[in-house]
């Protein structure tokens, strides 16, 4: 404890990178006798990080340096954009119609054998209010984001007949409940992801491990690549003739296996195809490909200066933004594994942790940041219909609505919606930040198939069979309370104040 009293109570300015490393070097020793979920892997990938962290924290992005990729870099998609992520789902119903030929299913058979499918399960649910993984939150009907993957994997399989790997990296956050929920499953492959130390801000030493889970991390996606080496799962696939991996967030359910997509990877060799779609007024926060130094590399909003980010969040100089899907060639991913060649960007991820009384920071990588070091690696922009992200209770009013209908794990626009467009929809207010203030908020979730705009804010509850059109907008002041009636129709309206409803 000598060293860590002396270390804070200098400047930590002033301390040099090798005296920062001496210090780190004990407090690992010391998490490792203490903290068993650490292991000496780890802990060993983590010093790696954290030493590149201490030479490069300073530095900041050239930014007269970044240009636009070039136009054979960011490839357009090369199917039906209308049906997008959703046409491989309406093509495969041949199956049992007899449309299509048999020649087609082998051809798609030969494509299946090549892939694996990988989703990234390790985030918990935090900014909707819950306490366990995302995956687990219930979407349609009594079907989570986990259900809903494993049955369009087992359509593939019954589809086509032959064993698509289906695997789950998650982190120690949620491997428990997920182990758990895995039960009613067989033939689900799972590894779980690095653990980490929190650090001081203040310091940029680990805090107390003695606090348990509070102490750790899992350090963002960009860890799924040693992760995959580090728990044999790489060489398993490659041994099985796997040739390709499709790495999505199991909270996107649009992003399923896309023969298109797939296809295109196969026949022009590509190491690795990340997935980008047009950027709206509500992406602002997502990372965005461009060139510097003649590759193709991804821009995080964490990596912009602060006085470029406006620059980054307009629409009119970055028009595209990362999905975080992306197509991996697994032996070329295993080479650049071997020769230590895939060192990504760190993203410093200042936060405040409660029952923590100090700023922590946590060091994580991208996964799309490996794009830069594979020679043959492509954006590809593709329909806005394979991006269903799930990140607030407003998103998941919309997945759970009519709007969506689902048929064997994939989700499609209804036919009965009147425009292509999604209706703009804000659930304002603590009633609607958790999932279980959410649901009690609804008897029903309302029809909303003609709905352009909906905006929600205060103590509001839906009753049954409400319907919603047009521009709706409900507000309630902080000591009012508006109870929408079972069977009401709301088109074009404005509801303010305080109308409670006694039943009878």
């Amino acid at each position: 404890m000598g060293k860590r009293i002396n270390l804070i109570s200098s400047s930590t300015s002033e301390l040099k990178t090798d005296s920062l490393l001496s210090y780190m070097d004990d407090e690992l020793e010391n998490i490792k006798s203490k903290n068993d979920a650490m292991t000496s892997e780890n802990l060993d990938n983590f010093f790696l990080l954290y030493e590149r962290y201490l030479h490069t924290r300073n530095k900041k992005i050239d930014w007269e340096k970044i240009k636009s990729p070039p136009s054979e870099k960011i490839v357009k998609y090369p199917g039906d954009v209308e049906s997008g992520g959703h046409k491989m789902h309406k093509e495969d119903q041949y199956a049992k119609k007899g449309i299509s030929s048999s020649s087609k299913k082998e051809d798609r058979r030969s494509l299946l054998k090549k892939l694996a499918v990988l989703k990234l399960n390790g985030g918990l649910g935090t900014t909707m209010g819950c306490v366990g993984p995302k995956s687990a939150i219930e979407i349609k009907d009594t079907s989570n984001f986990l259900d809903l993957c494993v049955k369009q994997v087992d359509t593939l399989q019954r589809t086509y007949d032959m064993e698509v790997p289906f695997i789950l990296m998650n982190s120690f956050n949620t491997e428990k409940k997920t182990n758990r929920m895995l039960r009613r499953y067989k033939g689900i492959r799972t590894f779980t992801q690095s653990v980490f130390p929190r650090i001081s801000a203040n310091s940029l030493l680990p805090i107390d491990p003695l606090l348990g889970a509070k102490s750790m991390y899992p350090p963002g996606h960009g860890d799924v690549f040693i992760s995959l080496k580090d728990s044999g799962m790489l060489d398993k696939l490659l041994q099985e003739g796997k040739e390709y991996l499709f790495v999505s967030n199991i909270d996107n359910l649009a992003a399923t296996v896309d023969f298109n997509i797939l296809n295109y990877v196969v026949e022009n060799d590509v190491d690795f195809l990340m997935e980008v779609t047009e950027k709206t007024r509500a992406d602002i926060k997502g990372g965005t490909l461009i060139e510097l130094d003649d590759k193709l590399t991804l821009l995080e909003i964490a990596q912009v200066p602060a006085d470029k980010k406006n620059e980054f969040t307009s629409v009119r100089k970055f028009k595209i933004f990362n999905t975080n899907s992306v197509w991996i060639n697994l032996k070329k991913l295993k080479v650049l594994l071997k020769e230590k060649r895939l060192i990504l960007d760190i993203i410093e991820n200042k936060k405040n942790v409660e029952g923590i009384d100090e700023t922590v920071i946590q060091l994580e990588t991208a996964m799309g940041a490996a794009i830069k070091y594979f020679p043959k690696a492509v954006g590809m922009i593709v329909p806005r219909s394979r991006f269903l992200p799930v990140k607030t209770c407003s998103d998941l009013f919309l997945i759970r609505s009519n709007l969506f209908v689902e048929h064997d794990g994939f989700l499609a626009l209804s036919p009965r919606r009147m425009f292509g467009s999604l209706p703009l929809v804000k659930l304002l207010g603590k009633m609607y930040k958790s999932v279980e203030s959410f649901d009690k908020m609804f008897k029903g979730v309302p029809d909303i198939l003609e709905l352009d705009h909906l905006t929600v804010s205060g103590n509001i509850t839906f009753g049954r069979n409400v319907t919603l059109r047009g521009t709706v907008i409900i507000i309630a002041d902080d000591e009012s309370v508006i109870n929408i009636p079972d069977g009401a129709i709301l088109e074009d309206n404005i509801l303010y104040g305080n109308l409670p409803i006694i039943e009878h």
